[in-house]
């Protein structure tokens, strides 16, 4: 029988970069309404992606249905498959339970020029799951095996990973088993079951046993873990104790976006210990009105402005006053009114600290 080869395809230098430099694969999450085309162009920009000291090293976009991508629908997709060239690498997260779909889907995405395609196989969303995916592919599969199959068989050129939890309603190796047994370039692992959503601490103190088991069946495969990452250095620590190749960050990215800028988090820490908090206030409402205006052009036709909200919430919290600013934000309708709201609070911060 021939052995199944893998194609790393960039995942090859993002490999050798990070064994070179003595340090993890930083990655960003696939999160819906949350990294779309505008908010990775921010963090891409700020956490210097592609520099010295900054990443991530590979960016997710949010997960799209395949299915859609093959029906009339699909103009309105494609702009949530928008990327820019800072971007790269960029992995695109598909999800369909149909062979079929998910090779036109990935024969699509291929010709827009994504690095890779990432399957989804672990969102717990009922409307998902009805369909068969997400998380529902974990009890079924032999559908799961046929889809990783049709994605290779659409987009042979490119690498084709998966992301999962670590079982449905409990701990479940044998899919894990199943999935090491494709020969992925890389497996991101949720480190919580179908079931507990995000309702309890992430189960990092199984990953050595799922490294091990990697380390049996597909030794090559690149093993990233996923699971209440908080920061850099909780990053470094997780994957020194876990023994997996990296780390996947989720929602420590809100109102962060140069979380992978390891230079500006050292300086970030230092400012705050500074207490000198008006410098650090004015930056990240300067920046959440850029990403607003960003929002808006790109993502402004197609999708609610609500959406930016969330962001609000992230950006402008864990100082005095911030409460106040939130609610007037929370009543904006577009970017210019949130441009004057924020420019009225900046001035009122620099006037009182120049009365001081």
């Amino acid at each position: 029988m021939k052995k199944m080869e893998i194609n790393f395809g960039f995942w090859q230098k993002v490999k050798e970069k990070a064994v070179r430099e003595k340090r993890p694969i930083f990655v960003l999450a696939p999160m819906a309404d949350v990294t779309d085309a505008a908010f990775r162009r921010i963090i891409a920009k700020y956490s210097r992606m592609g520099k010295k000291s900054g990443g991530p090293d590979v960016l997710w976009t949010e997960f799209v249905s395949a299915d859609g991508l093959c029906s009339p629908g699909r103009e309105v997709l494609l702009h949530d498959l928008a990327f820019s060239k800072i971007e790269h690498p960029i992995v695109v997260q598909l999800f369909t339970s149909h062979p079929d779909k998910m090779r036109q889907a990935a024969a699509l995405v291929a010709g827009l020029g994504f690095d890779g395609v990432d399957i989804n196989m672990g969102c717990p969303d009922r409307s998902i799951e009805k369909q068969g995916a997400g998380a529902a592919m974990m009890k079924d599969p032999k559908a799961a095996v046929a889809v990783i199959a049709a994605a290779r068989e659409g987009a042979a050129d490119i690498s084709i990973s998966v992301k999962t939890r670590i079982g449905y309603n409990k701990v479940d190796f044998d899919w894990l088993r199943i999935l090491l047994e494709q020969k992925l370039p890389v497996l991101t692992v949720h480190l919580r079951t179908r079931k507990e959503m995000s309702l309890v601490p992430a189960h990092w103190e199984l990953m050595p046993e799922i490294v091990k088991m990697r380390n049996e069946i597909s030794p090559e495969t690149i093993l990233i873990g996923n699971g209440d990452v908080e920061s850099l250095g909780d990053g470094y620590k997780k994957v020194d104790e876990s023994g997996c190749d990296g780390v996947m960050f989720g929602r420590a990215i809100f109102g962060n976006p140069w979380l992978f800028d390891e230079g500006k988090e050292k300086e970030k820490s230092k400012t705050e210990k500074l207490k000198d908090e008006s410098n650090v206030i004015v930056e990240k409402l300067h920046m959440m009105v850029e990403h607003t205006k960003l929002f808006e052009k790109l993502l402004g036709e197609v999708k609610n402005f609500a959406i930016m909200k969330k962001h609000f919430k992230a950006y402008v919290n864990g100082w005095d006053s911030a409460k106040e600013l939130r609610v007037k934000l929370m009543e904006t309708t577009n970017a210019d009114e949130v441009k004057k709201v924020v420019d009225k609070y900046v001035d009122s911060i620099l006037s009182k600290e120049s009365n001081e």
